[in-house]
């Protein structure tokens, strides 16, 4: 697939008024390999920026690494090259991208564990015109994908963090810097206009960055799955304080000299188109 692929009008209008679009076909399978191979040796050694979201020690496994974009090679590749910063520019309507965040996701085979209904924007220190790009590297059926709550990006209402370990913890309601931050709604089919997909492989979604989403489905997988995601802005993306429950990220980038109210760009958030 061309980096320059020209998204239809439709598509366009779709993520500005639901939140979340489908792309069929944007990733070639060399990618999701790459991709597999990345994930495979941020997984053969332990890495801070690895977390095991599974309580029992002994249970299949649910996995999490971020900010691995310069340490593993196929992950660097992917963000630079790939498809991923045309089709983010062209939803955002942005002259440029940038990286925020790299993130992966893997569940190993009988793992219960799945993602809990959550709002990516409140979890960092960001603040801007971002979407991220959710790509499964194994086929995805509605019972074991993601689904989006239809629009939850206009809401102009920020969510709690909640905590992806089983059990699904949220911190209680908090006002930070004069803005509230609330407790994620129960979410079901029934109280809520949801979207869900089949993806086929290379297929992906984007969704904003304000999109409630998460796990409905109990299905329990019967081999190891793996979904790759990436976080950009349009150039209004800056440094904002949320709380603080992000310090653990805070402390990274601010370990490279990024400070309050700075633009997300530079070294450790790098412009990916155009290139």
């Amino acid at each position: 697939m061309l980096d320059l692929q020209t998204l239809p009008a439709d598509t366009l209008s779709d993520f500005r008024r639901d939140g979340a679009v489908a792309i069929r076909n944007a990733f070639s399978p060399g990618w999701l390999e790459r991709l597999r191979q990345g994930i495979d040796k941020a997984t053969a050694a332990p890495h801070p920026n690895v977390a095991r979201h599974t309580k029992d020690p002994d249970a299949p496994a649910y996995l999490e690494g971020y900010w691995l974009w310069s340490e593993i090679p196929e992950f660097t590749d992917f963000v630079h090259n790939s498809p991923c910063a045309p089709l983010a520019a062209q939803l955002l309507g942005a002259p440029s991208v940038n990286l925020v965040m790299d993130n992966w996701f893997l569940r190993e085979a009988g793992s219960t564990s799945r993602p809990p209904f959550h709002q990516d924007l409140a979890y960092f220190d960001f603040e801007g015109t971002m979407c991220v790009l959710w790509l499964p590297l194994e086929p995805v059926t509605r019972d074991n994908g993601i689904a989006f709550v239809k629009g939850s990006h206009l809401w102009d209402k920020l969510f709690m963090r909640v905590r992806f370990a089983d059990g699904h913890a949220s911190m209680e309601p908090q006002t930070v810097n004069g803005k509230t931050y609330h407790i994620p709604p129960e979410i079901t089919p029934e109280t809520h206009d949801l979207l869900q997909w089949d993806l086929a492989l290379g297929d992906c979604i984007f969704f904003d960055m304000r999109t409630l989403h998460g796990g409905l489905a109990s299905v329990t997988p019967t081999e190891t799955v793996r979904r790759f995601t990436l976080r950009m802005t349009a150039p209004d993306g800056m440094i904002r304080y949320r709380g603080d429950w992000a310090k653990d990220e805070r402390a990274q980038f601010e370990a490279a000299g990024y400070r309050e109210g700075d633009r997300i760009a530079g070294d450790f958030f790098p412009q990916l188109w155009p290139r």
